[in-house]
């Protein structure tokens, strides 16, 4: 028989055994010297999944499996960090399958946490690219776990270098523009391209996907 619940964003929210999940793969992570990847950042994502597809008028139905996807999308690293977008969307079946959700409405949410990582990942739909870009722009100081590792861990030396994170979302130009404030005693904005090239190709993707154009400020400087 096909199920047919109708599972909110809310409901996922207050359930343990995804929180179990994130709380665990984060800290894995945290042992192995990767920035944060909390509740904090999932629920983060969520938001601006939500912000992107309300702006450009998705349905109510896309805004809340967008924003189950965006919550559940790195709980595949409580497995490993190695391939964790695709035993992260298993895991999510496993579970919004138990929970009763239909097959097309799990079908969307696996295919966006499944394609999400940027090595190998592509926005196949609105949800999925919606996701892409919230995940991708999450750059922020407040990630960093450790300073003391900022000598030595690019990615931590950039995150930190990020003194201010906002997203503009204009819906009459059909824009989404990453506006960073970036400390260049901390970091050179090159540095940030080192590390984060392939994750802006993958934003300009996911925007395309959307009939957008996404743009990086850096500085006050538009950089893409």
């Amino acid at each position: 028989m096909e199920k047919n619940v109708i599972i909110k964003y809310e409901d996922i929210l207050k359930n343990k055994e995804i929180a179990t999940y994130i709380s665990k793969a984060d800290l894995s992570l945290e042992s192995m010297g990767y920035t944060d990847h909390s509740a904090c950042h999932v629920t983060k994502c969520a938001e601006v999944v939500k912000q992107i597809l309300t702006t450009f008028d998705y349905s109510s139905r896309d805004i809340n499996l967008g924003q189950i996807a965006a919550y559940m999308h790195d709980i595949g690293n409580v497995i490993n960090r190695h391939n964790h977008a695709q035993t992260g969307a298993v895991m999510a079946f496993r579970i919004l399958d138990n929970l009763g959700l239909s097959s097309e409405d799990i079908a969307t949410v696996v295919n966006a946490i499944g394609n999400h990582d940027e090595h190998d990942g592509f926005p196949v739909n609105n949800v999925t690219a919606a996701l892409i870009l919230a995940d991708k722009t999450d750059v922020r100081r407040s990630r960093v776990r450790n300073t003391k590792h900022m000598d030595t861990d690019i990615h931590d030396r950039v995150n930190y270098a990020v003194k201010e994170n906002k997203i503009d979302i204009d819906k009459e130009n059909r824009t989404l523009t990453l506006r960073l404030t970036l400390d260049t005693e901390i970091t050179p904005i090159m540095d940030y391209f080192e590390i984060f090239l392939q994750r802006m190709s993958m934003c300009n993707n996911a925007a395309k996907a959307l009939n957008i154009q996404f743009k990086l400020v850096i500085n006050e400087q538009e950089l893409l």
